[in-house]
């Protein structure tokens, strides 16, 4: 409400620049500015007696960010986009393997042997170094090369913004920011992306948290190692007309646990080592539009998918080497690898695992990709099976599921075993291509070191509960 003086002031000002302008002028200007009012009015404004006029971004917003439909739209769509790249990169990774592993490899071995390479330098560069980095290139860069330009399409298309609307309220409440939803999602194609997606968060308490959580999210390098031992062990306990749903099931389970535990930790974050205000979330919803398909292939190619990639190439070759090495460096006529696998099952366990996961994930850091070739390699190593693999330091995997699951059941896998294998493939420590990138990103060693060890240490005491469980039942 004006006062007596405001009003006065306002009505000597008009009158002051009507006497100005000169009468016409005045009432052109005045009929201009309530016709400019009228229209904000009735486009902000819905009238109930007055239908407002058709808008495909209202309706469209009705839906996507609905509180019924706007979160189960939410989780159907990204399960389109995981089960178009689980599906859509069997077939590239299966050439590429063909390629680089079944043909190139041997080709290389026997152009070396030609060379007179000693066997152990032969061993070391090809068995060792090439053949981890065609293992990492051939399954890694398809998933990549589809996950990528799906989700950059739905940023382009405008939703992504309405996934971060959807999700604002839930992660506000866990002290985080409503855009780590988005970081979250990008974390399922690769966690080194995932990361660096977080400078899109202004504050850096809320982004430090975002980076530290992003592990949770189950990159395309672990969605393997989690849909072969659900097959192996879920499904394998099922019968047969319910073997793949209770499989398909156990995963979902994985990655769902993964998004509570993100809020979770985010929750306890906020209330211990980043302590603070929410920052206020101002979000504009931008229109909807075609997505431009030549950008959106550049960018999540070259600039997402080849920029990861690379990292991962530079951190798999050494780690091939180490593979190699210890598992061909021998103390008494036993390897390496097997005297730590021996020390260490005792441990292992107490944690429902074994020694052969311990080391797998221990030399297997630069890449989650080769898990479960360095297992089944370790697992052949130990067991003496010369049916399978190539000989000690070699990388492998059976196309027969039946086959897998021989080789782990006689290295004593239990159902235990493969429930603990998937609770620690979602929680163990970052592969060391995001672990440079979290550097990268926060020039910080002590963030670095949290968001390496957190997940070790929530990993080991689920898998230890879990253990103490299990075995309390049986």
């Amino acid at each position: 409400m004006l006062d007596n003086s405001n009003r006065e002031k306002i009505i000597s000002t008009a009158n002051k620049l009507r006497w100005e302008i000169g009468e016409n002028l005045y009432d052109t200007l005045m009929e201009s500015i309530y016709q400019n009012a009228k229209e904000i009015a009735d486009k902000a404004v819905t009238y109930s007696d007055k239908k407002p006029p058709f808008s495909l971004d209202r309706t469209l917003d009705k839906v996507l960010t609905s509180k019924f439909s706007g979160l189960p739209i939410m989780l159907l769509m990204l399960a389109i986009v995981f089960w178009l790249t689980i599906v859509g990169s069997n077939y590239p990774s299966s050439l590429l393997a063909y390629i680089l592993v079944d043909s190139l490899h041997p080709y290389l071995k026997e152009l070396l042997t030609s060379l007179n390479f000693p066997m152990w330098l032969n061993g070391l560069l090809i068995d060792g170094a090439y053949l981890s980095t065609a293992w990492v290139v051939s399954v890694m860069l398809p998933p990549m090369a589809i996950f990528f330009p799906l989700f950059t399409l739905l940023e382009d298309f405008g939703y992504l913004p309405r996934v971060a609307f959807n999700m604002d309220a839930l992660y506000r409440k866990a002290g985080a920011h409503g855009k780590q939803a988005l970081t979250m999602a990008m974390g399922f194609g690769c966690n080194a992306a995932g990361v660096i997606s977080t400078r899109i968060i202004d504050s850096p308490r809320e982004r430090l948290i975002a980076i530290i959580t992003n592990n949770f999210s189950l990159c395309n390098g672990r969605w393997p190692t989690q849909i072969l031992i659900a097959t192996i062990f879920i499904g394998g306990i099922a019968p047969a007309y319910l073997a793949g749903f209770l499989s398909a099931a156990a995963v979902i389970f994985i990655a769902v646990l993964g998004i509570f535990l993100s809020l979770l930790v985010s929750w306890f974050l906020t209330k211990t080592l980043l302590k603070g205000e929410i920052s206020a979330f101002s979000l504009e919803l931008p229109p909807y539009r075609p997505p431009r398909i030549l950008q959106t292939l550049y960018t999540s190619l070259i600039d997402r998918t080849i920029f990861v990639l690379w990292r991962a190439i530079i951190f798999a070759l050494p780690a091939g080497m180490i593979i190699w090495l210890v598992s061909n460096i021998t103390v008494e006529n036993i390897s390496l690898a097997n005297h730590f696998i021996s020390a260490v099952n005792p441990i292992a366990f107490w944690f429902g695992l074994n020694g052969v996961i311990f080391l797998a994930y221990v030399i297997a850091i630069p890449a989650n990709e080769i898990v479960i070739p360095t297992i089944l390699m370790l697992t052949v190593s130990q067991l003496g099976l010369t049916e399978f693999g190539a000989g000690s330091g070699v990388l492998f995997e059976l196309d027969s599921i039946s086959d897998t699951a021989q080789i782990l059941y006689s290295g004593g896998w239990t159902l235990l075993t493969g429930i603990n294998l998937m609770l620690f493939s979602l929680l163990h420590n970052p592969c060391s291509t995001t672990i440079f990138t979290i550097y990268k990103e926060t020039k910080s060693w002590k963030w670095t070191a949290v968001s390496t060890f957190l997940p070790i240490i929530l990993g080991l005491t689920i898998t230890f509960l879990t253990t103490q469980i299990y075995n309390l039942f049986n």
